[in-house]
């Protein structure tokens, strides 16, 4: 196995990471900077993109569109002309409440979560997970989630996966029609391994791949949610992964040097790696189609 650095890039807050399998190109956010960048994983150039900080998660939308999860309003951004349009606003306010990561889903829709932080003890979370429809239509599909990440359904099943970091747990649900979810259920919990889960991604084989944020790690689990594989990796706070490369083979991480609550100041924290030789192979993920 050979884990490289690609360009030198440092993130404050290094996540989404979205292969382009088009373009053969890998693309991820800077959250804290409000920064997209689209990056030659060949030679490491890159081209930014700056959006209003913060971003929450993005993804590929049609051929030169990008939609965005900015801190409380889902929205279009054009490549070409570097123009953002609204779509709507998820309707609670609240200084230490933003949108976090998020994902398509098969139909070309989009889902993403919130993140509500320093609450006080028994305050319930603002927020939740919300859903952009193909016609750029915001609903709420749920309620509840402290730090939402790594939502993301599976590659051959109805089965939708979302992570709360707060509480250290992967949920698994049942996703319908107009991604209705029901039948929740804990699928995976990583307080035994000292760490929250992060971002999200499957492998061909039906794996789920998390990264560890806290432990400086990346790890797989199987449909009974059983830890099959474990990768340590030379930062201290990987943030997320996704599989790429030609026969997406590749595993490439996001990483965090100054989160505004976790900070690391080693030589490759905040970098993007390139893991070679992981012995699988990711599942294509779908490309949104909101507003097309």
């Amino acid at each position: 196995m050979k884990i490289t650095r690609i360009g030198q890039l440092r993130a404050a807050l290094g996540e989404c990471p979205v292969w382009d399998a088009e373009n053969g190109r890998l693309w991820m956010a800077d959250c804290r900077k409000g920064e997209i960048h689209s990056i030659d994983v060949q030679t490491g150039v890159s081209e930014t993109y700056e959006l209003p900080a913060p971003i929450g998660s993005f993804a590929l939308n049609a051929t030169d569109e990008l939609v965005v999860a900015l801190k409380s309003e889902f929205g279009l951004y054009g490549l070409a002309d570097r123009s953002l349009r609204i779509l709507g606003h998820i309707g609670d306010s609240h200084p230490n409440l933003r949108l976090n990561d998020g994902a398509p889903l098969p139909d070309g829709s989009f889902v993403a979560g919130t993140m509500h932080i320093f609450r006080q003890p028994g305050e319930e979370p603002l927020g939740g997970l919300f859903h952009v429809s193909r016609q750029g239509q915001l609903t709420r599909l749920a309620r509840g989630f402290g730090v939402v990440n790594g939502p993301v359904v599976h590659p051959e099943l109805p089965l939708f996966f979302v992570a709360d970091s707060s509480q250290r747990k992967i949920y698994r649900y049942t996703i319908g029609h107009d991604a209705v979810l029901s039948d929740r259920r804990v699928f995976v919990d990583t307080e035994s391994l000292g760490t929250a889960p992060d971002g999200c991604c499957f492998d061909s084989s039906g794996g789920l791949w998390t990264a560890l944020v806290h432990i400086g790690a990346i790890a797989r689990f199987d449909a009974a949610g059983v830890l099959t594989d474990r990768i340590d990796l030379p930062v201290k706070h990987p943030a997320s992964l996704c599989f790429g490369g030609p026969d997406l083979a590749d595993v490439f991480v996001t990483t965090i040097s100054d989160s505004g609550r976790l900070k690391a100041e080693g030589r490759l924290d905040g970098a993007l790696l390139r893991i070679e030789g992981s012995g699988y192979r990711g599942a294509p993920r779908p490309r949104c189609s909101v507003g097309v």
